[in-house]
């Protein structure tokens, strides 16, 4: 790889960016496509694939055969609430890769005996997250069923575009959580990016089986092509 090509490889990984570099194999000619290209890319459907699959192989684009390197920035899931649901989340999510944050102000749960080899912050969301950091590469839940929790880190994953959002609760909790978050001045179109109930409908009744529900979700809703909802 040329040197320009891999600084360039390096600052995208240090901003947290996907980035795809793309060898030619007939020529060994190479290019590198970051994220914010691909939209606007020809082959955008078949480079979208590529990062929602995350899988580096062959692929053949216009015609050309390619050999295809997909570099992606590993994946944050950040739940607000130390909650039992939380508790069978963590090391569920922790084995399919994903770097496991809790936040939750109230000592008495957020306590290492609970989450053991687990990032826990005993903070407010909006102390703890913009140390954390929520970007397009993460993942967050507001667990907690407290608005005065929940309600500060849902703000902050829609204002950092999280590839996904979800929220513990019915529908008529989350019929309330649409007043509160349109009077803070979010639109229709961004609280629809909520899932709400959250997880998956597997009729998940404990807590682990709710974790499942929810990692589930998470999983779909990042390999996935985006569908309607």
């Amino acid at each position: 790889m040329r040197l320009e090509l891999l600084q360039r490889l390096n600052e995208a990984r240090a901003a947290r960016e996907a980035a795809i570099v793309l060898t030619d194999l007939a020529s060994g000619g190479q290019d590198l496509l970051l994220e914010r290209q691909v939209e606007a890319h020809i082959e955008r459907e078949a480079l979208e694939t590529l990062l929602r699959n995350g899988r580096s192989g062959s692929v053949e684009l216009g015609g050309t055969a390619l050999f295809a390197g997909v570099y992606l920035p590993p994946v944050k899931l950040v739940c607000i609430g130390a909650v039992h649901i939380s508790q069978a989340l963590a090391p569920m999510a922790r084995l399919v890769g994903l770097d496991v944050t809790i936040v939750d102000p109230r000592e008495a749960f957020a306590t290492t005996e609970r989450f053991q080899g687990v990032d826990l912050r005993a903070e407010w969301p909006d102390v703890a997250l913009p140390e954390i950091g929520l970007d397009r590469w993460s993942a967050f839940c507001a667990l907690t069923h407290d608005p005065k929790i929940d309600d500060p880190g849902l703000h902050a994953a829609l204002r950092a575009g999280c590839f996904y959002i979800g929220a513990l609760g019915s529908r008529k909790t989350h019929g309330r959580r649409v007043e509160r978050l349109t009077e803070a001045g979010f639109a229709a179109d961004e609280i629809a990016r909520i899932h709400a109930p959250i997880g998956l409908p597997i009729g998940a009744q404990s807590p682990s089986e709710i974790a499942l529900s929810i990692l589930s979700e998470i999983t779909a809703v990042r390999r996935l092509k985006p569908q309607p909802r």
